[in-house]
C-alpha cells in the first residue's frame, strides 16, 4: 500500500402510528493509533494522515490518539487535524497521553507537576471533541510493601483529583489504563477509583496489559465497573476470523453484559500480520459481532 491509497419510511393511510424506542447499540467502533505506531514512525503515515487511514483503509470512525505520534503540537497544527477529522466524518475519541511524568510520585511537587503537564493534552483534546484522556497511574519509586502501596494510591488519589477538577471545566473524563505495574491489578485501580470518587474519573480496560498469571477475564470484569472506554487489544487472528491469544468472545460478553455500549477501540500489537491485516481482522471480528441478533 502506497500512502494515497489505503429503512425506508412509509405509512399506511388511517394506520395507528406506533412509536418504537431505537433498538441500543452495542457499540461503536474506534481505532487506537498505536495499532499503526510503526507506518507513524518510518514515516509511512503521519498523526495528520490518521483520519483518513482509519476512514478509508478501515471504515473506522472512532479516533483514539496517542500523543507519542504527535508532531509538534501547536495551534494550526491541532486546526489541521480537527479539519481532516471533520473531512473524513471521523470523530476524535480520546488522546493516549504517557511520558507527562508520575501521578504516583512520592514527592507532592513532582505529581503535582504531572498533573499540570497533562493541561495541555485536555486542552486539545476537548478542541478536538474528545470525551477522554487516557492517563497512567505510575509510582516513583516502586511501591514494595502493602503500606507503600497504600501510600501510592494516596498519592494517585491527590493528583487525579487535581487533574479531573481541571478536565471538569471542560467537559472531559481522566480515564486510567491498566498498563503494566501495579496499574495491571485492578484491586489497586478500583481502590483508587472509590478514594477519587469523581463523576469524570473512569477506566479504560486493556485486554491485553495483565501478568501472564493472572486471570485476565475476573481483572477485566472489575475494571468494567469503572469503564468509560474499552481497548480491544488483540494480537493475532486465524483463518476463521477467531483472536488466538484469548478467548474474545467471552471478554466481548463480558463487556456488554457490564452495560457498556461505548467505543470499543481496536489496539493490534502482533507480530505475525501486518499492522494493517492486524486492524482489519479486528475490525472484521466486531463487525461479525455487531450484526449479531
Amino acid at each position: 500500500m502506497n500512502r494515497r491509497d489505503l429503512l425506508k419510511s412509509g405509512a399506511l393511510l388511517a394506520a395507528p402510528q406506533v412509536t418504537r424506542s431505537a433498538p441500543e447499540r452495542k457499540f461503536r467502533i474506534s481505532l487506537a493509533e498505536w495499532s499503526v505506531h510503526r507506518a507513524i514512525r518510518s514515516r509511512f503515515i503521519t498523526n495528520l494522515d490518521f483520519p483518513r487511514i482509519a476512514r478509508e483503509q478501515f471504515g473506522i470512525e472512532g479516533l483514539e490518539f496517542v500523543n507519542q505520534l504527535w508532531e509538534a503540537p501547536t495551534q494550526d497544527y491541532v486546526r489541521k487535524l480537527k479539519s481532516n477529522a471533520r473531512s473524513t466524518a471521523t470523530q476524535p475519541v480520546l488522546i493516549m497521553c504517557d511520558a507527562e511524568g508520575a501521578m504516583g510520585a512520592a514527592v507532592k511537587e513532582e505529581r503535582m507537576k504531572a498533573a499540570a503537564n497533562h493541561y495541555k493534552w485536555v486542552d486539545i483534546a476537548a478542541e478536538l471533541g474528545c470525551h477522554s484522556i487516557r492517563t497512567n497511574m505510575y509510582p516513583d519509586p516502586e511501591p514494595k510493601t502493602p503500606a507503600e502501596v497504600d501510600a501510592f494510591i494516596g498519592y494517585c488519589a491527590e493528583s487525579f483529583n487535581k487533574l479531573c477538577e481541571y478536565a471538569k471545566d471542560r467537559g472531559l473524563n481522566v480515564i486510567i489504563e491498566n498498563h503494566g505495574g501495579l496499574s495491571s491489578d485492578p484491586d489497586i485501580v478500583i481502590r483508587l477509583m472509590k478514594m477519587v470518587n469523581l463523576p469524570n474519573f473512569g477506566t479504560l480496560p486493556d485486554f491485553g496489559n495483565f501478568p501472564k498469571a493472572s486471570d485476565r477475564y475476573s481483572a477485566i470484569a472489575k475494571l468494567l465497573t469503572y469503564a468509560k472506554g474499552v481497548s480491544f487489544k488483540c494480537f493475532d487472528f486465524d483463518a476463521s476470523g477467531r483472536e488466538t491469544t484469548m478467548d474474545m468472545d467471552r471478554i466481548m460478553r463480558s463487556v456488554l453484559d457490564s452495560g457498556y455500549h461505548n467505543w470499543v477501540g481496536i489496539e493490534y500489537e502482533g507480530d505475525r500480520q501486518t499492522e494493517f491485516e492486524g486492524v482489519q481482522a479486528g475490525k472484521r471480528y466486531l463487525d461479525r459481532l455487531l450484526a449479531q441478533s
